[in-house]
């Protein structure tokens, strides 16, 4: 892979890692309910999950689910189905986040369940699939090793993702006084918890293109 390719595929994975999404709505809500420890531990739980779409792809696991209809679809309804889940949950603002949370930062769950939800998220989204096994060979030089520029792009992809995740985070968190009014925080699980519910049934619309 020559330097003009990988900056090419550096300003791609840009765009697509920080367009919203929900990592980016996730991560949003962690950094308002939660300290950067936390967030950070939530955001290396979303980069393993695409760790391991992106092996899975290298291994043609990927392409199996995109010609496969019943995989893919199997793997779009889990996903969409969680990401309903989490948008009703916000809604109905049960044991999700408060205003006495915002203003005391304390922990609301452990750090093991911050972890298995934002993993659990990024495994079952079939996107980052489509990512891995439409755009990412496109960058692949097919005439030398491919295991070396497999490295190079997927930890690119993985710090870019992380370092995104965080950031958004951290402006959500920065800018937490706002919410401070329980007006405020209703409107903002009303508002949450539709874009994730509307996530969710926008993924039921993705195709696997096969």
């Amino acid at each position: 892979m020559n330097i003009d390719t990988l900056l090419v595929y550096l300003v791609v994975t840009f765009f697509y890692v920080t367009s919203p999404g929900p990592a980016v709505v996730l991560a949003i809500i962690n950094g308002l309910r939660s300290n950067m420890k936390t967030v950070a531990i939530s955001s290396f739980a979303n980069i393993l999950g695409l760790f391991i779409l992106s092996s899975a792809s290298i291994l043609g696991l990927g392409v199996l689910l995109t010609t496969s209809a019943t995989l893919f679809m199997i793997v779009k309804f889990i996903g969409a189905f969680y990401l309903v889940y989490l948008g009703i949950k916000f809604i109905k603002n049960k044991n999700v986040l408060n205003i006495d949370d915002i203003n005391s930062n304390k922990k609301i769950k452990s750090n093991k369940s911050y972890f298995f939800e934002s993993f659990f998220l990024a495994v079952t989204n079939p996107k980052p699939i489509l990512f891995f096994t439409a755009i990412f060979p496109q960058f692949l030089d097919l005439s030398v090793s491919i295991l070396p520029q497999f490295l190079i792009m997927t930890f690119a992809f993985l710090f870019i993702s992380f370092f995104s995740l965080c950031s958004y985070a951290y402006l959500a968190k920065k800018s937490k006084s706002y919410l401070s009014d329980k007006n405020r925080m209703n409107w903002f699980h009303k508002i949450t918890g539709g874009i994730f519910i509307s996530m969710g049934i926008g993924l039921l619309s993705l195709k696997n293109h096969n």
